[in-house]
């Protein structure tokens, strides 16, 4: 199916066709590049990624791109914009390489492995007046979109309490996801980045007033001096207003199922969830509560993995620059790094020089 760029205000007159690069093949960047391939307004024009294996089979959605495994090559393209997924500690390095070159960004979360890498890339972005987008691809589910409206127009009162939930049972597959230097921490940076994302974005970002965190590792505390990440984290974030949350995310957890993922919000007047079915990674509900009654807002099926692409696209193809809520980034970067501070264990340093990353 073929996917619009439009948006109510546009006319086709008013679009043009972005030239996309991709940096990073894995399975989400060829993931993300499928569901840009299925709009009707842009062109897949560079592909790089140092696996043969990857570039190849992005080749065969895109089989007249320009292909190459090295990003410098990459950077050195006519392009509109660049879609990068690769490992975190490239991250901030490779967006503000592509901004200082006039693209704009879509990059995989996290941003930076910490708050001032966050804010290096957002301050490039704004800069060069180029749309700077991160992949928190939550907001896009039909399930939070039919329960953001009821926390916005207060239909259930004063939220006092919130409770998220990521566990994967299997956590990932990958070497440098379990290196402190290259990830920037955990299942707090690969799951509860989402989540906390997700709760201030939908209570439309409240100030977090105290954070309280314990991290482990292997079912002991996280060696503050170590290489190694946390695979289990247990945080209360106390809001403005004195909301309170409460933030579980793990790997590798004998949950009983391939995953457990849950936004549930309580309010004065009533509450509302969204959470996965049956253990599914993709497939969510979402219910409205009211007491002891529910009703059902949102069911699956829903292609939601790749609509914060489209989205950035669209914007892109609409001629945006740079977008002011991009600040909102360093604002979550900043509480990812307050919990780690929490539990002991403070950020890693700021980004390593660019050369070394490129």
């Amino acid at each position: 199916m073929t996917v619009t760029l439009l948006s109510p205000r546009t006319s086709p007159a008013d679009l043009r066709r972005p030239r996309l690069g991709f940096l990073g093949l894995g399975w989400i960047g060829r993931h993300r590049m499928e569901a840009l391939s299925a709009t009707d307004g842009i062109e897949i024009a560079a592909l790089c990624d140092p696996s043969p294996e990857a570039l190849s089979a992005a080749q065969t959605l895109a089989p007249g791109a320009w292909a190459s495994a090295d990003p410098e090559a990459l950077l050195a393209q006519d392009l509109d914009g660049l879609v990068i997924a690769t490992p975190s500690a490239q991250h901030a390095a490779q967006s503000i390489a592509a901004l200082e070159r006039g693209m704009a960004v879509f990059c995989q979360k996290p941003l930076g492995r910490n708050a001032a890498e966050a804010a290096a890339v957002v301050q490039a972005a704004r800069r060069a007046d180029r749309l700077l987008a991160v992949d928190l691809s939550y907001r896009h589910t039909a399930a939070m979109a039919a329960i953001r409206p009821l926390l916005r127009d207060g239909a259930l009162g004063r939220i006092f309490a919130v409770d998220l939930t990521f566990h994967n049972a299997y956590g990932p597959d990958k070497a440098w996801f379990h290196d402190r230097a290259l990830s920037g921490g955990g299942c707090v940076m690969d799951l509860g980045v989402h989540l906390v994302d997700l709760v201030l974005w939908a209570l439309d970002h409240p100030k977090v007033v105290d954070v309280q965190a314990h991290v482990l590792a292997g079912g002991a505390p996280l060696d503050p001096e170590g290489a190694a990440v946390e695979d289990f984290a247990a945080v209360t974030l106390t809001l403005a207003g004195g909301t309170v949350v409460r933030l579980a995310c793990s790997w590798n957890l004998p949950a009983g199922c391939d995953a457990d993922i849950g936004a549930a919000f309580y309010g004065t007047a009533g509450g509302a969830a969204l959470r996965n079915v049956n253990g599914s990674f993709f497939d969510f509900t979402a219910e409205r509560f009211n007491g002891t009654q529910r009703d059902c807002l949102a069911a699956p099926p829903d292609q939601w993995g790749g609509r914060a692409a489209v989205d950035w696209a669209r914007r892109l193809a609409e001629g945006e620059g740079f977008d002011p809520d991009a600040e909102r980034l360093v604002t979550l970067a900043q509480t990812l790094d307050a919990i780690y501070a929490a539990a002991g264990a403070a950020p890693v340093q700021e980004q390593s020089p660019l050369a070394s990353v490129l």
